[in-house]
């Protein structure tokens, strides 16, 4: 041990930092404010619990408590490396440098903190846990929110649930849910081998996150959930899909003919298939803004325009049909018109501002993630279950949405818990 490393082997860390995860979870559910929205830098509790996170990991690594698993290189080095080229060759440095700083902690230093702090199954459960406490959490308080009338506002009643995340960030809770949904989902699996109490145990919070799904609104996120959730069963059990499916379709009866938000349930479903001959104003800006990125990349193909530059090539290239900004309004925060500051798109978002450099980057880390998953496939273990279907998840909703607002860091961490997994760093 030398000089310098001396005093940091002093410090104390928990044994098991997972818990600092879980407490890192914990503080994403904090009401961010009016000020963690909008253009600029905003730092949120769950950020400041982050850096915290990244901080430890790094004294454990220095320390060499801890080693860096060999497949950190090929899964976070591309992406370092095409955030780096796209900032350098950016047409306003000073803008990008800030987006160069958020997407290597969202992208690269958190997941790996995540990555390094998780030893073994039992660490991997208690991130696993947190998620879901704060699911179920969020999911209580949205119910209230639509049967109370104190939620978003949807055809001009309050009945949206959104969670502590108010209507400035409308999709928050709806991922936050869908994270809490696919995990007991996977544990529900496998719940008769874990006692009789667990199933009915189980089966209970997944119909309050589901009531709660329903509620929040999200189009998007219901088209994510139901592709995850179908393939954590198929892989898990055929016949156990079909049954499992047959019950969720009576259960949506019941959700969509009965309670406040029966009726917004079903005109927000039937709307899913009129998106595209008859998309309504929300659809169609989508559609409008994910027109703009491409066209942007198609003049900046290699480096895009550089991070956190879309917004200022957004009216350039965007047709005359995109709004101004999209309107939200709630009892805590009133009405509040938002600027359209990204395409709503993940892969677009990464296309237009890094190029092609910046979405291989980007692919390189999630196919490191699914080729990890599938050489240490077990389909009859939980937390194997558990990653498959976040990260297919994380996949489908980048379509439709990309990272933005406090849920950044949860995601980020719920990287991290794939990466553990799929990087086999896990102590069995």
């Amino acid at each position: 041990m030398t000089a310098h490393t001396a005093p940091l082997a002093a410090m104390r860390v928990p044994r098991r930092p997972s818990w600092l995860i879980a407490v890192t979870v914990a503080t994403v559910g904090i009401p961010p404010g009016p000020d963690a929205f909008g253009p600029g830098v905003q730092i949120t509790a769950g950020d400041v619990a982050g850096l915290a996170l990244v901080l430890v990991a790094a004294f454990l690594l220095v320390t060499g408590r801890v080693q860096m698993p060999r497949a950190a290189l090929p899964a976070f080095g591309p992406l370092v490396v095409g955030l780096g080229i796209s900032t350098v060759c950016s047409a306003d440095i000073t803008a990008s440098l800030a987006g160069f700083v958020r997407n290597t902690q969202i992208f690269v230093l958190v997941p790996l903190a995540v990555v390094l702090l998780v030893r073994d199954r039992r660490d991997l459960t208690i991130v696993c846990s947190s998620l879901l406490g704060l699911g179920l959490a969020e999911a209580g308080y949205g119910i209230w929110q639509s049967a109370t009338g104190n939620g978003a506002s949807i055809g001009g009643e309050n009945i949206r649930a959104v969670g502590t995340f108010g209507a400035l960030d409308v999709m928050a809770m709806s991922i936050v849910v869908g994270f809490a949904f696919l995990i007991l989902t996977a544990f529900a699996l496998t719940a008769p081998r874990r006692g009789a109490a667990a199933v009915p145990a189980a089966l209970i919070g997944l119909v309050v996150l589901a009531v709660a799904l329903a509620l929040a609104l999200s189009r998007g996120t219901w088209i994510a959930l139901g592709a995850a959730a179908v393939l954590t069963m198929v892989l898990f059990d055929r016949w156990t899909a079909v049954k499992v499916l047959a019950c969720c379709a009576a259960l949506l009866v019941v959700v969509v003919t009965v309670g406040g938000g029966g009726q917004a349930v079903a005109e927000r479903s039937s709307s899913m298939v009129a998106s595209i001959s008859q998309p309504d104003q929300s659809v169609d800006d989508r559609y409008n803004l994910w027109a703009a990125a491409l066209r942007i990349w198609e003049d900046h193909p290699v480096t895009g325009v550089g991070v956190k530059n879309f917004p200022a090539y957004r009216d350039t290239y965007a047709s005359i049909g995109l709004s101004s900004g999209s309107e939200t309004d709630d009892s805590v925060n009133g009405y509040v018109r938002q600027p359209l500051l990204s395409p709503h798109n993940e892969y677009l978002l990464f296309l237009s501002e890094q190029g092609v450099v910046g979405l291989a980057g980007f692919g390189a880390l999630f196919g490191v993630l699914l080729a990890g998953l599938w050489r240490r496939r077990r389909p009859r273990d939980p937390l194997w279950l558990a990653g498959v279907g976040l990260l297919t998840f994380l996949l489908v909703n980048f379509v439709y949405a990309d990272m933005g607002g406090p849920t950044c860091v949860l995601t980020a961490i719920v990287m991290g818990a794939i990466g553990a997994r799929a990087f086999g760093t896990v102590r069995e």
